[in-house]
């Protein structure tokens, strides 16, 4: 059994401890904003939270899991994922959406640190989050939309 804080939530499951935390989130727990993607962590759709970190859920041990929050799409909220979604609206970012919910969490990490990022910040932050439809200019300005709403 693996105690788990997820979206604020203790939760424990039943699962082998190396089990892919992705898996937990979507199979165990029904949390299915988090997708899966590539599978060795170099797409960014299964992004979440992990003590305020983005980590990539597909490559994450459950075991590696315990003792930290964990954050989702579905928990992510506050003044920065507020004005990232926003944002995200506001510019219309979203094409097929597949890779949002990983983008967002990107999103929200970096304006928690850093509430007047670059383009470089932007860029490196963002760095792995794969979008197949070519929206990085519209999530561009949609952080940097995010950024201002917040008074950077």
């Amino acid at each position: 059994m693996i105690r788990l804080n997820i979206n604020g939530q203790d939760r424990d499951v039943d699962v082998p401890g190396d089990m892919p935390l992705l898996w937990v989130l979507r199979d165990e727990l029904n949390l299915t904003g988090t997708k899966f993607g590539c599978g060795i962590a170099q797409c960014g759709a299964c992004t979440v939270h992990m003590d305020g970190t983005p980590i990539r859920a597909c490559q994450t041990p459950a075991e590696s899991a315990a003792g930290t929050r964990i954050t989702t799409i579905e928990g992510v909220s506050g003044t920065v994922a507020q004005a990232v979604q926003a944002s995200w609206q506001k510019l219309d970012v979203v094409q097929c959406g597949y890779c949002q919910s990983g983008q967002i969490m990107s999103a929200v990490a970096l304006l928690t640190d850093n509430r007047n990022p670059t383009d470089d910040d932007i860029d490196a932050a963002m760095d792995g989050n794969v979008c197949r439809c070519a929206t990085y200019p519209r999530i561009r300005a949609a952080i940097k939309d995010a950024a201002k709403a917040m008074g950077a």
